[in-house]
């Protein structure tokens, strides 16, 4: 997902611009573009006239609102107070009429209510004509022999138009899909839906499985998983979910003491990023299933809708002309027509195209895939800021999800709205 914001001046191209020279364009439609944009409105509600958002569909949080449906996911695994509004407690405040649409443990916000929220958040702080329905397809930073004061990012669209932006937020959720290594070692050619990853399943495309013997297998452990378990059967398939590990139960995919000082204090005073680096994939742990996920699987498992596999992983599959044969690594073999692939995605520069120009004009270390960036998230020479899962190296274990994009928000607006830290002077987080 990716929002672009930008303050800007005066020009004439795609009829919802009227400027080809911006302040801030943020790249990106989703949660993390919605939330900086709040707060920034929040700090200077003049800075409105200053920035556009650009995102392919013209629409905030259209990415997320697909993503969900295509799912099937009926809440939210974020509390509620996690959100894009600047008051923590707004959505709590939006949902006293339907207090039956907050889940326990924690107040988890249903789709719909956590969607009808931003829109009313979109519409509180005007932000329903910053968005420009325009993909940006490349981002040309300035060339590092010029004036710190007159550096500006050239911003391409997809239809062709050139815009010059002052400062860059890139605000995208755009990650490299983690496929695992038997896959590119099939050697029968096989039917491409039958072989999925996540990203790419929506199950409303299957509105019911024909064959009820139709057995689809599921690899990973992680919630995504169970929603697609959950969806599977609903439509009469027989599933196999397959984890290379025991299922991990938490209620969040990382712990509370990771939004706060208890964690953070530590994690921000650690030095060396390989270290940071380490200290972020130990707190997220793979994949991990909320109690009532956990619940809901283990009944399916009972009641024979579901064959649950622990400990097990795939090393080898091929397609035999109408269904598959997998085999694991404890020797066993298995026998399914579908095979859908919840095995994560990776966060890192190179699955960005959207930074190739940045990183070859100003190269800043990267640990695994990470970019070292300064306090305020910005990338060291030049003035573009990164939110989302990119930041994790400053942000924390956390810099993907709702909360996340919170502590990014705090970190580069003071950046964009004062000037004692308007350029790219910070010392590194």
């Amino acid at each position: 997902m990716i929002i672009i914001i930008i303050f800007f001046t005066s020009m004439a191209l795609n009829p919802a611009l009227q400027q080809s020279q911006i302040d801030i364009a943020i790249v990106g439609g989703g949660p993390q573009a919605l939330t900086i944009a709040t707060h920034l409105l929040q700090k200077r509600k003049d800075i409105g006239r200053k920035f556009l958002v650009f995102e392919g569909t013209g629409t905030w949080m259209s990415q997320w609102r697909e993503r969900f449906a295509a799912l099937e996911i009926p809440h939210l695994r974020s509390p509620a107070v996690h959100h894009p509004d600047p008051n923590p407690h707004a959505l709590r405040g939006f949902a006293e009429s339907r207090p039956d649409e907050l889940f326990a443990p924690y107040d988890l916000p249903s789709t719909q209510l956590f969607a009808d929220f931003c829109q009313d958040a979109i519409r509180r702080f005007g932000l329903e004509d910053k968005i420009v329905q325009a993909k940006v397809t490349r981002i040309i930073p300035p060339p590092q022999t010029e004036s710190p004061y007159h550096k500006r990012f050239r911003v391409e669209l997809q239809d062709g138009q050139l815009l010059s932006a002052r400062r860059v937020v890139l605000a995208t959720g755009t990650s490299k899909l983690q496929m695992p290594s038997w896959v590119g070692k099939i050697q029968t050619p096989y039917p491409k839906d039958r072989l999925c990853h996540s990203r790419n399943i929506d199950l409303r495309c299957f509105p019911a499985i024909q064959n009820s013997s139709e057995r689809v297998l599921i690899v990973g452990g992680g919630l995504t998983a169970g929603h697609l378990a959950i969806g599977a059967m609903r439509r009469g398939a027989k599933v196999l979910l397959m984890a290379r590990r025991q299922l991990q139960e938490k209620l969040f995919d990382a712990e509370p003491g990771w939004l706060g000082p208890k964690y953070l204090k530590g994690f921000w005073a650690e030095t060396d990023w390989e270290r940071r680096w380490e200290l972020i994939q130990l707190a997220r742990n793979g994949g991990s299933m909320t109690p009532a996920m956990m619940l809901r699987l283990r009944r399916a498992h009972r009641e024979g809708q579901l064959a649950l596999y622990e400990r097990c992983q795939v090393v080898k599959a091929e397609w035999l002309g109408n269904c598959w044969r997998v085999g694991c690594d404890g020797g066993q073999v298995y026998e399914c027509e579908r095979i859908w692939l919840s095995t994560g995605t990776k966060f890192e520069v190179a699955a960005e195209p959207l930074l190739a120009d940045v990183l070859d004009a100003y190269p800043t270390p990267m640990v695994n895939g990470l970019p070292v960036l300064d306090e305020h998230l910005r990338w060291p020479g030049c003035e573009l800021f990164v939110m989302g899962g990119l930041a994790a190296l400053q942000v924390g274990p956390v810099a993907r999800n709702l909360y996340g994009a919170r502590m990014g928000s705090e970190r580069i607006v003071p950046a964009l709205i004062k000037a004692s830290v308007g350029l790219s002077r910070a010392r590194s987080a």
